[in-house]
């Protein structure tokens, strides 16, 4: 199976390309279409091969997570099945299927919600310099992979593609965003991570970190906005997996998502600056051996199943 890099629906208006998914309008104005395709990225590059099958994975574990969590927040998903969409997008059920979630249009709000469960990735790295985490004192006696006394909140920007999203203070964040609407994002975002982390503690996963994202639409009563959970959510590609039965805190853990990907990169010399290949600047960007995407493929296929057999 080869992997599906860029969607193909000509009937359809293409309004955005993001590292994953295309999102498409439709004859609803109510609705966007989201195609989950097989890139992938790490450190907000994306590489010029995918890893085939990847999209349906990640459709897959979204849709058992908004359906779990749909009792903390409202989320955008309407259907992932294509009979049920409008018909211009029906005609291109053969590479739809499996892939692609019809969902509310929203107001995205411009933060990356973080939560942090234990101290590794860019927290571990600020954490050894500053005994920090986004600035937040959190103690003098931490090791890599130790888990957090309680999650820790710690939002980003939304960067453009090509760009990387900043780590800011909640301080900052509420700048950007207004205390009001930053106040009940923390608070869900928590509650979230906290919830998703004991079902996967049961299933003998650690979600060590996560990224949400969330979307303003009109509220029910007519009056105001509401909050929902847009984009994806808990997958490999936005959180950490790690294996239960081999934690050992003091260390950098086996995963079930992407880091095996980011270990490559760097291993094969990526670095800021290297974003367009190891040629530099004029580079066609950056590759991955095929033992690599098998690799990255099993690992997603770890976390999926573990996570959603049986439920």
């Amino acid at each position: 199976m080869s992997a599906l890099i860029d969607s193909n629906l000509p009937a359809l208006n293409l309004i955005s390309k993001g590292k994953v998914r295309d999102i498409y309008s439709t004859s609803s104005p109510d609705h966007l279409l989201f195609v989950a395709s097989d890139r992938i990225s790490a450190y907000d590059v994306i590489l010029r091969n995918g890893i085939p099958g990847k999209g349906k994975l990640l459709t897959q574990i979204s849709l058992f997570w908004f359906n779990k969590l749909a009792d903390i927040i409202p989320n955008h998903f309407v259907t992932a099945d294509v009979d049920q969409m409008p018909e211009e997008v029906r005609q291109y059920k053969d590479q739809l299927e499996g892939r692609t979630m019809l969902v509310r249009k929203a107001e995205v709000v411009q933060l990356e919600a973080i939560v942090r469960g234990y101290v590794t990735g860019s927290a571990w790295s600020e954490y050894k310099k500053t005994k920090t985490i986004h600035g937040i004192p959190i103690g003098e006696d931490f090791v890599e992979s130790q888990k957090l006394p309680k999650p820790l909140f710690t939002p980003s920007t939304k960067a453009e593609q090509g760009a990387h999203d900043e780590n800011i203070s909640p301080e900052k964040a509420a700048q950007v965003i207004g205390q009001e609407l930053y106040d009940k994002i923390s608070e869900v975002s928590i509650k979230l991570y906290t919830t998703a982390a004991e079902y996967a503690l049961s299933r003998g996963v650690i979600l060590a970190d996560t990224k949400f994202e969330f979307g303003l639409i009109p509220s029910a009563s007519g009056s105001g906005k509401e909050l929902i959970l847009v984009d994806e959510v808990l997958t490999p590609d936005s959180s950490r997996y790690w294996p239960l039965s081999e934690y050992v805190p003091g260390k950098s853990q086996p995963s079930f998502d992407k880091q095996y990907l980011r270990d490559w990169l760097v291993g094969a010399g990526f670095r800021k600056g290297l974003e367009s290949g190891p040629e530099g600047k004029e580079g066609e960007g950056w590759a991955i051996d095929e033992k690599v995407v098998e690799g990255t493929k099993k690992r997603y296929e770890e976390a999926v199943n573990l996570l959603t057999s049986g439920q």
